[in-house]
């Protein structure tokens, strides 16, 4: 049986790491004032002072800290794809080394409330969201450091 094909769940939100170089989640700076943005913006800058609207794509850090955190005891709607039967997984806010933009994801599976706090440093790591037809659809999720990556023996 031939590999599944992997491929972004969002198309143009981050690099899977597939080419050798380490996964990144792409964003944008702008030309105007500096300020950071994700998912990549392209019309406005965010900075209610800036009046900015030329941008650059970035990759952004990899490494941040947790900002805030919880469980998702409760399915999400769709787009989301859950597995049947429902399993309980844990988000992070986590705030970007360099950018100081704070951003939303899974945290990898295996992690619970429990293990995490605020402060913890997390690293970005791609895993499967959900496969089908063939294809592995790949997220972005956050890894606490000394945790052991998706499909990686400790």
């Amino acid at each position: 049986m031939a590999p599944a094909t992997r491929v972004p769940a969002v198309e143009g939100w981050f690099t899977t790491g597939d080419d050798g170089a380490a996964p990144a989640l792409l964003g944008s700076r702008c030309v105007g004032c500096g300020t950071f943005a994700f998912p990549a913006e392209a019309t406005y800058c965010r900075n209610p002072d800036c009046t900015s609207t030329s941008f650059e794509t970035v990759e952004l850090s990899r490494r941040g800290r947790i900002w805030s955190y919880t469980d998702a005891r409760y399915q999400p709607p769709p787009p989301y794809r859950a597995a049947d039967p429902y399993v309980p997984f844990c988000l992070a806010a986590v705030e970007l080394a360099a950018e100081r933009l704070v951003v939303m994801g899974q945290v990898v599976d295996g992690v619970t409330v429990d293990d995490l706090a605020v402060g913890d440093e997390v690293e970005l790591v791609i895993d499967t969201l959900y496969s089908e037809d063939g294809c592995d659809y790949l997220v972005w999720k956050w890894r606490p450091l000394g945790a052991t990556a998706p499909g990686q023996e400790a």
